[in-house]
């Protein structure tokens, strides 16, 4: 496929510069529906009441006779505003700069709605055909995309039972091949506190005699993992690997090489936790690990004083193998950490979001050829399967919800591509062969037999 530079048959500029109004309006907060019809193609904003709003496109099969429907799914909320922009950079003003668009949401996940709108507008400029498509742009899903289920529902009637669903909204190992994502993995958070004393007392005075309620936290903590390892240590928290996991695993750590790790800004002489890459893949996708990204009680160094404290806060985040139930183990880890406290201490865990991950049902013959077709075709390259280690809540949603679809989920986040931080950009050429490639998939789910 080639980007022409005409006027679509069907997508016209007026349609996509209506989209574009839309949404705006959608953005600015528009209260009722919007609907919008254009060639059979019907654009609508949908909002229920106290719910963010949804877009729906709905776009007739086009040179086919296909019944089957494919749904094709992005966001448009961002992440809030960060600090540590370049100079000349920032998360409102676009800048293009070595082929790629600076700003704050343009690869998570802005680009997912003209990517759809391209993709379809192509198919129609070159007489390709396609099934029945609708898109469906949510706008919380950076809040846990907690009003998904409510829209699904109300618009199962109109929407159906997809046979394909395309994920605009996930990662790719580099920019020289399609990725496509097999697996995402679950998540529970939540804080733990351990309290020693109802006030601070001199340290000199307390210390050997108080427990410090921060070694209490540690100890706690190697409940769960062995800190030489970092492996977590109750089978509770693992799952069987499928084989063919481990086998693209290992083929994605043949493609990637050390870049694996090298993404990452280490400090000098830093190692990554292992030296197998095939198994930094798997520690990353399959594996559960535990982090602890924030603290409370833990005075900043330039006034901390002499003080034994009262107590400690941790901000746990266990990451989950995809198949594993977040709400059962999150009570699993709760027991844990609060069974038998050491000294007595006051030990308490409060866990936050539990979200299960998802894992890809066995792909058709037609759509693994359809993919890898297409990636030697746009990128000279065969494409890679391979999970990714964040939590998506969409994703367990839509397989839920639609367990007989075929799933292809990909999207633009590679290396430093900086989702959520500092100087997010979107690698225009990726994402321009990324089109092709979607364009490519519908096509092929319009001719399969």
């Amino acid at each position: 496929m080639t980007f022409s530079s005409g006027v679509g048959l069907v997508l016209t500029f007026a349609l996509v510069m209506t989209l574009v109004i839309v949404t705006m309006r959608l953005l600015r907060g528009v209260s009722q529906r919007a609907a919008v019809s254009r060639g059979g193609m019907k654009l609508e904003v949908v909002r229920l009441e106290g719910r963010t709003p949804v877009l729906l496109l709905d776009i007739p099969p086009f040179n086919s006779s296909s019944k089957e429907t494919v749904l094709i799914y992005g966001h448009l909320d961002k992440q809030p505003e960060m600090v540590g922009w370049k100079e000349g950079y920032g998360p409102w003003e676009p800048v293009i700069a070595d082929g790629k668009l600076y700003g704050r949401g343009g690869a998570d996940d802005g680009y997912a709605v003209f990517c759809a709108i391209s993709a379809l507008k192509e198919l129609h400029e070159q007489k390709r055909s396609h099934a029945r498509i609708v898109v469906l742009i949510e706008c919380c899903e950076e809040s846990g995309s907690y009003d998904l289920p409510a829209y699904l529902d109300l618009l199962e009637p109109r929407i159906g039972a997809p046979a394909l669903v395309v994920g605009l909204d996930s990662g790719c190992g580099n920019y020289e091949q399609l990725w496509s994502t097999t697996s995402l993995r679950g998540l529970i958070n939540g804080v733990l506190t351990v309290e020693v004393l109802t006030e601070g007392v001199h340290s000199g005075d307390a210390s050997g005699v108080v427990a410090s309620s921060f070694r209490i936290a540690r100890m706690l903590l190697d409940r769960i993992d062995d800190p030489a390892t970092g492996i977590v240590k109750h089978a509770a928290f693992h799952a069987q690997m499928p084989p063919e996991r481990a086998a693209q695993a290992k083929k994605a750590a043949q493609v990637l090489g050390e870049e694996i790790w090298r993404k990452f800004p280490f400090v000098p002489n830093m190692q990554p936790m292992q030296a197998d890459l095939a198994d930094l893949v798997l520690n990353r996708t399959w594996r559960p690990f535990l982090a602890v990204t924030g603290a409370d009680g833990l005075p900043p160094p330039a006034s901390a004083g002499n003080v034994l404290r009262p107590k400690t806060e941790l901000v746990l985040s266990l990451r989950l193998p995809p198949t594993v139930k977040a709400d059962s183990v999150a009570q699993q880890l709760k027991a844990i950490l609060e069974a038998d406290p050491p000294y007595g201490a006051r030990v308490t865990f409060k866990a936050g979001h539990a979200g299960t991950g998802w894992h890809a049902p066995q792909n058709a013959a037609w759509l693994e050829n359809a993919v890898d077709t297409s990636s030697r075709q746009h990128y000279g390259k065969p494409a890679t399967w391979m999970g990714e280690g964040g939590t998506i809540p969409f994703m367990a949603m839509l397989g839920l919800k639609y367990p007989a679809a075929q799933f292809l989920i990909t999207g633009v986040l590679g290396p430093h591509s900086n989702a959520h931080g500092p100087n997010e950009f979107l690698h225009l050429d990726y994402a321009k062969r990324l089109t092709a490639c979607v364009a490519d998939v519908l096509a092929a789910h319009a001719s399969k037999t």
